[in-house]
């Protein structure tokens, strides 16, 4: 952690979300009938990680983490966890990730809480586990202080693990905290809380994506979709037509104006692994069509600028690799 002086008092840098949420749970008193409740935020944290451990943008010290925090009464538990397993499920399947899956339960030492609250909320991740019938491994004494959880752990292209979503169960701060909620019976209860980040942290999964695709992005996930590439001047207002139409409809799209030669451009594309270039000559510009060259599979050929959009627009909504 990161500490601090401030006017004769003791502080420290956020390095982790937790607490507030807690805060945000506790400004008010909940009802059974409100659960669950689900908060999340996009949290700023900071850990001072040894400087050798730092690797690029997989480990750094200070982050971007999609945190969740959900509380619940003890029956709706089992309903949570699984909701929360099949969007990391949905999630990783989009991006065309395979993953492996982890138990971790309670550290050695340094824990909060009693032995035998751990040994009931790691016998009920293991039994939600079961109950999808996915394959998991234990991982002994790798839980977070608070509580057991459940650690999804992505493969890229070259079969390396990455640590990126975790669900954990928690007993303990909703005690620490604590926090409350009215009953059916009228009185107060204490809640459970599930800690939810898909992502994990967001530069990490980033990160992760470059290497899983080489920065060969496919065209719904590329920071550039489209770049286009006037032969001349006299088609640079067809090319700026041609790109605010892209533009409109919510393509990313950049124009490359320079006075280069078009093979230039071309190639200088190809290296910054746009998936498509249009390439516009005076031919283009008087026809009207585009001449549309692909990342992967070089010029296709000529054909209307809808023709082309109707391609793309394809491409992105099925969210194709190719």
């Amino acid at each position: 952690m990161y500490f601090t002086k401030i006017d004769e008092a003791d502080y420290a840098v956020k390095p982790m979300n937790c607490p507030g949420g807690m805060l945000v749970y506790k400004r008010r008193m909940w009802s059974y009938r409100e659960f669950p409740v689900r908060v999340a935020e996009l949290g700023l944290v900071h850990r001072h990680e040894l400087s050798g451990a730092l690797h690029g943008l997989m480990r750094v010290r200070c982050f971007t983490q999609d945190d969740a925090h959900l509380f619940m009464m003890p029956e709706q538990v089992p309903t949570e966890l699984a909701n929360a397993i099949d969007l990391a499920d949905r999630i990783y399947k989009v991006f065309g990730f395979k993953y492996r899956i982890e138990l971790s339960t309670r550290p050695e030492e340094d824990f909060m809480g009693e032995i035998e609250t751990w040994d009931a909320a790691e016998k009920i991740l293991e039994d939600i586990l079961i109950s999808k019938d996915l394959e998991y491994q234990i991982n002994h004494g790798d839980g977070s202080f608070y509580g057991p959880k459940i650690d999804f752990h992505l493969f890229d292209s070259l079969g390396r693990s990455w640590q990126c979503a975790t669900i954990q169960l928690d007993f303990q701060m909703p005690e620490r905290f604590e926090l409350e909620y009215t009953g059916a019976d009228g009185e107060k209860h204490r809640p459970v809380m599930i800690h939810r980040t898909m992502l994990g942290s967001i530069e990490r999964f980033i990160a992760i994506l470059t290497e899983h695709f080489a920065g060969a992005f496919p065209l719904w996930l590329a920071p550039v979709q489209v770049i286009v590439l006037p032969i001349t001047e006299r088609t640079h207002d067809y090319a700026s037509s041609v790109a605010d139409k892209l533009v409109s409809l919510g393509f990313r799209v950049e124009t490359d104006k320079r006075n280069e030669k078009i093979g230039f451009k071309i190639r200088e594309a190809q290296m910054q692994k746009v998936p498509y270039m249009l390439v516009l000559g005076d031919n283009e510009a008087e026809s009207g069509l585009v001449t549309v060259r692909k990342r992967l599979k070089g010029d296709i050929g000529e054909m209307g600028l809808d023709g082309f959009i109707g391609i793309i627009s394809t491409e992105c909504a099925e969210k194709l690799y190719e």
